[in-house]
This record gives C-alpha cells, structure tokens and sequence, in this order.
C-alpha cells in the first residue's frame, strides 16, 4: 500500500497525528503518527488514485541531521465490511428452496435467515449484461453491454467495452485499502480482447480486481474448463478428468486465496465476487450430487405440477403476496407432461436432475466460502449479498433440451431418440447438456417466460439474501422494494463508508446510475416506499419500462430458441404493448393496457428518454445474425495467416474462423526417423470443432459436428521420414455469412468439397453437406501443436497429443464470399415473395 498510487493528499499535513479521529461516514480518518511507517489514513475518494501527498519530514544535506517522513497506508473507513458478493447464473425466482423451490439451497437458507429477503430484486435478462450492471452501478447498455460480447456490434451501447469513465467496484474498494477478488464466470471481457496478446485492461485484473481464478467466455465445460488464474492459463484437472470439477476447485481457490490474505493482514478487509457457472449450461455436478437428488423424487410428476408445488411453497413462505395468481401454462409452445411419451418423460426427468444436482452442488460449496469467514473470525462484519441469478432460468435448450449445447447456438435440434444415447451420461465430461424448457418455465414460477426476455418478469425478476449480522438485527425479514442490480454498487460503498470517485486515472467518471438500498437494512424502513422509482429494461428487441410500480412491456414475440427468424425491423414501435400494475399484480398476470391507453402513450415515451439516455439505441431484434458480425479483433481483414511455432489457447474471438468460408491449411513438416504424430491444428473440441493431425503418422483432419457426426479424411499412409507438405483445401457452395445481414439464413452452413492432398497429391476427397454455421466450441481454443482440454475425436486420440514431428510453417488462407449486387437482389426478392406466401 506504499508508493503513489495509493497515498493521500497534502491537506493531511494539516490534520491531527494521533489516534483515529472519530468522524461521521465519508470523513477522513487518521491512525497513528503520520510520517511513521505505521500511519494510515482512509481517502475523501473523489480521486482515484488519490494524489502524492506532500513530503512531511526535514531534508538537510545529511541523512544525520533530516527527518523521514513516509505516507501513511490507505485503508477503509472504521469497520467497512467484508463483502462477499454471489450471483449465480441461468437460475429463475423458483430455483432455490429460500423462495419457495425444491432444490436444496441450505447457504441461501443461511444468508435469508440471519438477514434479510428480497423478492424484487431486477436483472437486465442476460448474463454479462447484468453482470457489467452489476460491478459498475451502471445500465448496462450505459456501459456497453446491451447483449453478450459474442453479439456485439459497433454502437456504444453494444460495444462490449466498459469504458475507463466506468470505474468498477473492485477498482474503488482497491483504491480504498480492500483487497479486491474475483471467482468463477468472467463474460466481461471482449471476445476479441480475450487472448494472450492483451489488451489486458477488460480483464479483472485491468478492472481492480486483484485476483482472479475463472473462465473468461459465457459458459465453460466445469470438468475441463478453459481456466485462467489473472491472465495466464492453468490446468489443475489435468490427470483428474471426470472427477476434478470446478464448482469444488473454485471454492477451494476461494479459501485458499481469502486465507492468504487474511494471514499476511488480518485488519484489511476482503471484497469477493464469487461467481459459479451454475446453473448456466452445461449442467456439471458430481454424481455424488446426482445421486442425492435423484434419491428425492422431486420431478416424477411433471414440470406443471412442479410449478404448482413451487407456488404452494412460495405463498407458504410468504415470500409473494398471498392473492398472486399465477399465470397459465403455455401449450402453445410447451407440450403438457400428460401428452409426453414415457420416453421423454424418463429423458426430461434426467435432464432436471441434473440440472437440481448442480444448484445444489454450487449452493453447497458456496457455503464452503461463507464458513470461511466465519472460522477466520470474519463474518460478524462481512456483507452477503447472494443473488440467485443473472437472469430467469434458460430455455435454450428448447423444448426438449440438448446433450450439447453448441448445438442449440448451431440452430441443431437434437431428436429425442438420440438423446437417450447421452442418457447414462449426462451431465459428465461427455455432454454440454441443457434441461428441457418446460422446467425451466416452472423453475421461474411464479412468473412466466425465461432468459433473454426483457418483457417479462421470468426472464428479470431474481431474488435475493443479504446479511450483514453486525448491522442487520432484522433476522429473515422481507423487503418487497424494487431493486436493480445497478443498485449493489451503491449500497457497498454506502456499506464501506466509501464515496464514489469523480475522477479516476484522470478521467472523469459517469454518475452513478444505481440506488443504494442499504436504507432497507433497518427494520424501521421494512415497509419503507422504494428509492429506485424508474427503470428501463431491453433485450434484443423486447423491452419494458418500471415506473414507481407500473410496468409497460412489450408482448414477447420470440421464444429463447428462436433465434435464427426474420427479426422485427422496428422494435420501437412494431410491437404489442402490454401494462400492468405490479403494487397489485406481482406475477404481470392482468393486462390494463385496453383500460389505459393514456398510461401507454406515456410509458412508452418515457421508455424512448431513458433509451436515450442510457445508449440504448439503436434497438436490434436479431439474435443469431449478430453472432457472426465482424468486430475489431485482431482477424478483422485478414485472410492469411501464418504459425511457425506451437501455440495454444488463442481464444475463437481471435482465431481464424473457418465457418461459412473457403479455406486452404498447409502443414509443412519434418517426420523424424521413425515416424511421428500429433495434432498440427485444431480448434473447438469434443462439443464442435475440427482437427488436423498425423494418427500413426497417417494425415487426418476431422469435422467434428456438435458431437452427432464426425467426416473424416484420411491419408492412405503414414508420412516417411523427412519432409513433407500436407494440404487441406475446402470449397464452401454458400453465399457466406454475410447473408445475415438482411436476415436471411440460407448463405450460412452449406456444404462444400474437402480435399486432402499430401506433397501435392490428392489422398482423399469427400463432399461435405453441410457444416457449422454459427459457433465452434466457445469454451475451447485453437491450438497448433497440441490440443488443449477435449480432444474433437476421442476415438482417435487424447489430449495434449502434442505432435513429435518438427512443425516448420503452418498456413492458413481464407476465401471468404463476399456478396454480390445481384446475391443482395436475389435475396430480398425471396424475402419479398415468402412475405406474400404467408
């Protein structure tokens, strides 16, 4: 804490140097004799880092006869809190049993019974989304995150960028004298800034985060995760796979981490942002977990009855209004249990298992974290503050769900026949499985729909447990007030005694734009009208607006799993404008729209000034067609590219991408005397993805296609000694994916011709009939020289696989279509005539 980056300002000069000076919240206080290496000091906070302070000893011409003078430490206000902050993920208001589920959530329990329960607390409907909201007090389209990194385009709000006038929690509580972590799910990191060539500064360590242990993407594979520790990538399953996990490896890290500190300063208190990748796919417990759920029965009669259990148990706990109605079932779009084959009711009942046996499973190892502080002596004065959720419970599995979730980003429906293949499986090192949708509505009981709808309170109405025992007395008391995530900023530094900063790095900081809510801690304000009175709320085209207990939404008009349709070009005012009154109707269950038209008019202009206001515009209602847009990575224009040295863990976002391309790859290699063979290039893995290698020195590459098909060509033999040019060359039939851009989807995942050649003879040629068209493996790499986590074909080999030849130049030649004036023609003809069919 030395040195000047955190030091205070010359006005201490002037004050007192004795004992800490009593002060109200915000005030500066002093311990010690300033110039004494034991001095130190909190900071006004204005400025961060705050500025040197000045020299306070005597300098004479000899060290004999000056006087030293050091500045003092920096440190929190008296008895600033703990923080340990948790937001789980893809988990709906009737995932935990502290709300009413059946899945036991005992940490959650813990936390709402020596606190406080919060039943309006709000998200943005998608993970990173609210998880920038979260760290910066912000709006997220305020800072860039109007969808996940993956989708983002070039408009402000869309950019995935926080910007450094944004500072973020754990950069103020660093600058304040917190030692600052950060644990588990990342996914605030451009996708192009994500490799090792930096820049670093989206990173958490860049944010004020001084440690990080997790995954930088959306989701990760919890048995063999693309795991970094601050920026540099590790591997601690490796020679435990399928019994190391990271929900277990996770907390420990945690421990471990909080333990070192606290040992080396017990009076510096601790923020930690702990963030598990349950309950988003894949769904990853042990079998252990598996095995204690299954033994429950919880699931055996349906997802309808279980939303009817889950509603009985909300109305029981109180924890909703007891006159909520609760909305019907949609069989439009979700089949009955009763109309179910039993093969699919034994299938569903499997998929929820396993998705409850890892709620569970994070919940319990959660608590591992929270104990912590209690066996260091530390829980009396640490703020808890558990969030159940990101956003509504996920339906991107469809209504049937999938054993692979690439899949489903793939636009791939996986049959339920084949899905019983996974049956024995799922849920291991050989599935990136998601549930059916129809538990997942019920797992949002009492409120409808899911993730990724801004226009209904399943997919943004979370709940929450806060305890602080050293302030709250009000043990499992319920707070009905409105609260965002945007609020938890603000209501740490009013915790901590900590203002926000005007002015960082020299930059000046936008305003905060959240509310503490820290006034509900105190029994006195139980009942206390909400502070945060307007809230906007958008997502991919559906949006709605919160004003002082009314809600105006937009009627959803797509699905979760609809994501490769014609989108709505004009989600302004192309839309079914739906209100409610939420101080009287908590589920959004009674329309008043038609005995209100005023109130609509209204709301949706006050809509259009938030918008404004928080960079919301321009509004884009397509999902898939983004996921493929170009972005400012460090492929952006290139069409060569060229490997003279083993490599691995560049990420997707910063690799070639051969989907919707021609391409050419040329390895050219040294076999040493008595063969070779290994992997020369691969990216994606086990879940999606292609490989090129020499398997007994016989050259092979493989597509391997969401893990329901793998083509393969195969040299007709191993490569002798010496060297060699191996080529494979791809003639992709498609327009490419810049048919997206006018919605249209039949450019992307054609077929082609592959043809493998070896020292310019053709050895295999096999016609492709179709191929990815939207992502690899998100969670896996592209490696030359070995393969990192899963392998594309394990039949064929395992990781690492690292080649024994000599690599001498690897090339990678794209020939991407680009769109003719007479393709753009002919494809809105098609549009326009499929308009007048319909």
């Amino acid at each position: 804490m030395f040195g000047f980056r955190r030091t205070c300002p010359s006005l201490l000069a002037g004050l007192a140097a004795a004992a800490l000076i009593a002060a109200p919240a915000f005030a500066q206080q002093v311990t010690g004799t300033l110039g004494s290496p034991s001095a130190t000091t909190t900071i006004p906070g204005k400025q961060l880092p705050p500025p040197q302070p000045k020299f306070g000893g005597v300098i004479e011409n000899n060290a004999l006869q000056s006087k030293p003078w050091w500045p003092p430490r920096v440190v929190p206000p008296k008895d600033a809190p703990n923080v340990l902050l948790i937001i789980t993920d893809d988990a709906g208001f009737g995932v935990p049993s502290t709300f009413g589920g059946v899945i036991p959530t005992p940490t959650m329990d813990r936390v709402a019974k020596e606190g406080l329960r919060y039943n309006r607390m709000f998200s943005t409907a998608l993970c990173s989304p609210t998880r920038a909201a979260l760290i910066t007090g912000r709006n997220h389209h305020s800072v860039g995150f109007g969808v996940i990194s993956e989708q983002s385009t070039g408009f402000p709000g869309y950019s995935s960028i926080i910007g450094v006038d944004n500072a973020t929690i754990g950069r103020i509580l660093l600058d304040n004298g917190y030692n600052t972590s950060w644990f588990g799910k990342n996914h605030n990191t451009p996708a192009f800034q994500a490799s090792q060539t930096g820049p670093f500064t989206q990173w958490p360590t860049g944010m004020g985060f001084e440690y990080f242990y997790g995954f930088v993407g959306g989701d990760a594979n919890q048995w063999q995760p693309n795991l970094f520790r601050n920026t540099t990538q590790i591997f601690p399953f490796k020679g435990q796979e399928g019994t190391w996990n990271l929900i277990t490896g996770m907390a420990d890290d945690a421990i471990d981490w909080m333990s070192r500190m606290h040992q080396t300063d017990p009076s510096k208190p601790i923020f930690i942002k702990y963030a598990p990748g349950a309950t988003h796919a894949p769904h990853h417990p042990t079998k252990e977990w598996v095995e204690k759920i299954r033994a429950m029965h919880l699931f055996d009669d349906g997802y309808e009855k279980l939303r009817e259990r889950i509603f009985a148990n909300q109305k029981r706990l109180g924890v909703i209004p007891a006159d909520t109605q609760l909305t019907p079932w949609p069989k439009e779009i979700l089949k009955p249990w009763d109309e179910l084959s039993a093969e699919e009711k034994k299938l569903f009942i499997r998929q929820v298992e396993v998705f409850a046996a890892y709620a569970a499973y994070s919940d319990y190892e959660t608590g591992r974290v929270l104990q912590a502080f209690e066996d260091l002596g530390k829980l009396d004065n640490t703020l808890v503050i558990y969030i159940n959720g990101d956003n509504g419970t996920s339906a991107e599995g469809g209504p049937i769900g999938t054993p692979n979730e690439v899949a489903f980003f793939n636009g791939v429906n996986v049959p339920v026949d084949v899905q019983m293949k996974f049956y024995d499986v799922w849920g291991t090192e050989a599935t990136y499985n998601h549930m059916s949708a129809g538990w997942s509505w019920a797992f949002d009981t009492p409120f409808d729909w899911f993730k990724q709808n801004a226009s209904r309170l399943g997919g943004i109405n979370q709940n929450m447990a806060v305890m602080w025992p050293a302030r709250i007395k009000d043990k499992g008391g319920l707070r009905e007030q409105f609260v965002h995530v945007i609020d938890v900023l603000p209501t740490i530094l009013e915790a901590a005694g900590i203002k926000a900063p005007e002015m960082v790095d020299g930059i000046k900081q936008k305003p905060i734009e959240g509310t503490s809510f820290a006034y509900t801690f105190d029994a006195k304000n139980a009942k206390a009208p909400g502070r945060h009175k307007k809230q906007y709320f958008e997502m991919m085209g559906q949006w709605a607006l919160y004003d002082d207990g009314w809600f105006m939404s937009t009627k959803v008009d797509r699905a979760p799993w609809d994501a490769f349709g014609a989108a709505n070009d004009d989600p302004l005012n192309n839309q079914v404008f739906q209100l409610y009154n939420l101080d009287k109707d908590f589920t959004q269950s009674t329309d008043i729209a038609a005995q209100n038209p005023q109130k609509v008019k209204e709301m949706r202009a006050a809509f259009e000034t938030e918008a404004r206001k928080y960079q919301v515009f321009p509004l884009d209602a397509s999902v898939a067609a983004r996921i493929v847009a170009p972005r400012p990575n460090i492929t952006a224009g290139r069409t060569e590219f060229t490997y003279t040295h083993p490599m691995v863990g560049l990420p997707q976002g910063s690799s070639p991408l051969l989907l919707n391309t021609s391409y050419t790859v040329t390895a050219d290699v040294t076999v040493p005397a008595g063969g070779a063979e290994g992997m020369i290039l691969t990216s994606g893995g086990r879940f999606g993805g292609y490989g090129f290698y020499l398997l007994k020195g016989v050259p092979v590459w493989t597509w391997n296609l969401v893990d329901l098909e793998r083509i393969q060509w195969k040299g007709t033999a191993a490569l002798t000694p010496g060297k060699h040019t191996v080529t494979f060359d791809f003639k992709y039939d498609g327009l490419g994916a810049g048919t997206l851009a006018y919605n249209d989807f039949t450019g992307v995942g054609r077929g082609g011709l592959g043809t493998l050649s070896v020292d310019g003879k053709v050895v295999a040629t096999k016609k492709m009939e179709k191929t990815l068209p939207m992502i690899l493996q998100w969670d896996e790499s592209f490696d030359i020289g070995s393969d990192t986590e899963t392998g594309v074909y394990d039949t064929d080999y395992s990781p690492p696989f690292t080649f024994t030849g000599t690599l001498n130049k690897l090339t990678v030649k794209m020939d991407r279509p680009q769109l003719t004036p007479a393709d753009i023609q002919k494809i809105k003809d098609a549009q326009m005539k499929a308009g007048d069919n319909k």
